[in-house]
């Protein structure tokens, strides 16, 4: 396949049964929208051969590097080798397909929950936002009671997001459980002490 400027549109030209067949980058199933880019890669280069402009020259330069980028996309797209003709010095690029990737090695065994590790972090963690929540709680208490519940809803609503956030990551999930079930702990704490 070779990639070709005529006109200042793109052209794919290839070799089949019936000879020499063009065909506009439109007509294949090329991805991101490449076809586009080749359409205005061939305008400018176009409109710099118009121009009349050095093949030395900084726009000649670009014009060419662009070629190639692009070729090596299409290159990766089609699964196949490209032949790049660049439209400003006449040079002939061949830009080879991609090597696919190797696929990725069965992982092993997973890894075992620790489940007592874990527990015991949980345990520790509900134990002291237990206390540290009837503490906050009953202290803030002696002034006013409604002063202890908003300060109540907005420590729980302050360390919300981290807790789910935590819930996922294997180290910080025990401490979110932890964190989940000493709250609760604390509240009921707190209602035995009111009644």
């Amino acid at each position: 396949m070779e990639l070709r400027v005529q006109g200042g549109r793109a052209v794919l030209a290839g070799r089949d049964d019936a000879g020499e067949r063009e065909v506009d980058p439109h007509a294949l199933p090329l991805g991101a929208g490449l076809a586009d880019a080749l359409h205005e890669w061939a305008k400018v280069a176009d409109a710099v051969l118009r121009a009349d402009t050095p093949e030395d020259g900084a726009a000649g330069a670009l014009v060419a590097r662009r070629g190639r980028q692009l070729a090596g996309r299409l290159a990766a797209d089609m699964g196949t080798t490209v032949a790049y003709t660049d439209p400003v010095t006449g040079e002939q690029y061949v830009v080879g397909a991609p090597d696919p990737e190797p696929e990725p090695e069965p992982a092993g065994p997973p890894e075992k929950t620790p489940w007592g590790t874990g527990l015991t972090v949980s345990v520790i963690t509900a134990a002291v936002v237990a206390i540290m929540v009837v503490t906050l709680s009953l202290g803030l208490g002696e002034t006013s009671r409604w002063l202890a519940l908003i300060a109540n809803v907005l420590v729980v609503g302050g360390i919300t997001p981290s807790v789910w956030l935590a819930r996922n990551v294997p180290v910080w999930r025990w401490v979110a459980y932890g964190v989940v079930a000493g709250v609760p702990a604390a509240w009921l704490a707190l209602l035995s002490t009111l009644l």
